[in-house]
């Protein structure tokens, strides 16, 4: 498994930042590797609620199917899959004079073969967690 994590801090409450990460469908503007997120039910966000999100990650194209399986006052739970991985994204927001810290964990678990890969592409993701660290609290700071 891959574990990476990030904290970054925002000047925006943390109930707009929550409000706004909850909506996975957004994670193309935050996320550089994501290129397309979109909502495959309707109705109100909320736990069970589920996403199409296509990645390019080292020139390839990758499908998973997320869901929100935990919606808390300060924590959010998605958890993407699909046969070679499960992701499991892990945000928290924290009230922190003027604004709101988000830490952000995702975590990937391979399957089958793919997991003799996993110690090669743990650079790879550290890689990708800095560049949503630089990304998220610009686009949070937007308007």
């Amino acid at each position: 498994m891959i574990s990476v994590e990030r904290t970054v801090f925002v000047d925006r409450p943390p109930g707009e930042v929550l409000r706004y990460l909850a909506d996975f469908g957004h994670t193309p503007q935050w996320d550089p590797g994501t290129e397309s997120c979109t909502r495959l039910d309707s109705g109100p966000v909320a736990e069970g609620a589920c996403w199409r999100n296509v990645s390019r990650f080292r020139g390839r194209r990758t499908e998973l199917r997320y869901s929100l399986e935990h919606y808390g006052p300060d924590r959010l739970v998605f958890v993407g899959r699909n046969r070679t991985v499960t992701a499991t994204d892990d945000i928290t927001v924290r009230a922190s004079a003027p604004g709101t810290v988000v830490r952000y964990r995702a975590s990937l678990r391979f399957n089958g073969l793919a997991r003799l890969a996993a110690p090669f592409l743990r650079a790879e993701f550290e890689r990708l967690a800095d560049a949503v660290a630089a990304r998220l609290p610009v686009v949070l700071a937007g308007p």
